[in-house]
This record gives C-alpha cells, structure tokens and sequence, in this order.
C-alpha cells in the first residue's frame, strides 16, 4: 500500500527501474485474440503493454472482448506462400517488432497472415 494514496508518475518510474521492471507500450494494436478450448476473445484496438520483471515478460491487454464461441477445435490452416500476405501487413509487423521484412513475413505465415499474433509472437522471443 502506497501512503497517502497518490503516486508521482516520475517517482513509480524510477521505483520500478531500481526494482529491474521494465514496461514497454506497444502502441496502435489492431487486434488481440486469446483462444480457449472453446471461447475466442477478440480485443479490437487494445493498449497492450509488456512489462518484464525477473526476467520473465507478462502481457496487459487492456479494452473490451468480443466474446464468441470457436467455430471448430481445430485451428485453422496457416496461409502459405508471400502472394497472400499484402505488403502492408508485411512492413507493419517489421516496424512494430522491429525486424527485417524477410523474418516479418515468415512470422505472418506462420500465424495464418494475422499481423497482430505475427507481432507477438515476434515480441516474445
């Protein structure tokens, strides 16, 4: 519990650096979608941010979930080839993981062309 209730955003910054946290926003997020064995949460326009503490990463997805039941258990074919994937898909996932466009597309295909879960899956190795 913090005294007085009131914390200097400055002050929670420097205490956190001192504790080895670090936080990191990950900006204009398209989409997040958590699947369960049988529900698909689908957070449209989320603040996502990563905070690591002890070397180990934990997501924050904050905003509203659509809530719907999966189709089918079975997860759907990944797309192949790069012809299906537009290239501004391709430059938007290099810029927010920051990676080249070769290791971007790669991550699209293996995420069935979904940039969002390409750009995660980029940010958490």
């Amino acid at each position: 519990m913090i005294p007085g209730g009131r914390v200097n955003p400055r002050q929670m910054r420097q205490a956190m650096k001192r504790l080895g946290i670090e936080q990191e926003d990950l900006g204009e997020v398209d989409e997040v979608v958590i699947r369960t064995k049988d529900k698909e949460y689908v957070f449209r326009n989320a603040a996502v941010t990563a905070i690591t503490a002890q070397g180990q990463k934990v997501w924050q997805v904050i905003g509203e979930p659509i809530v719907r039941p999966r189709a089918g258990m079975e997860t759907p074919p990944a797309k192949t080839g790069s012809a299906e994937i537009p290239e501004e898909d391709v430059i938007l996932v290099a810029e927010k993981a920051g990676v080249s466009k070769d290791e971007a597309r790669k991550a699209l295909e293996e995420c069935g062309g979904e940039p969002a879960e390409a750009i995660i899956r980029l940010m958490s190795r």
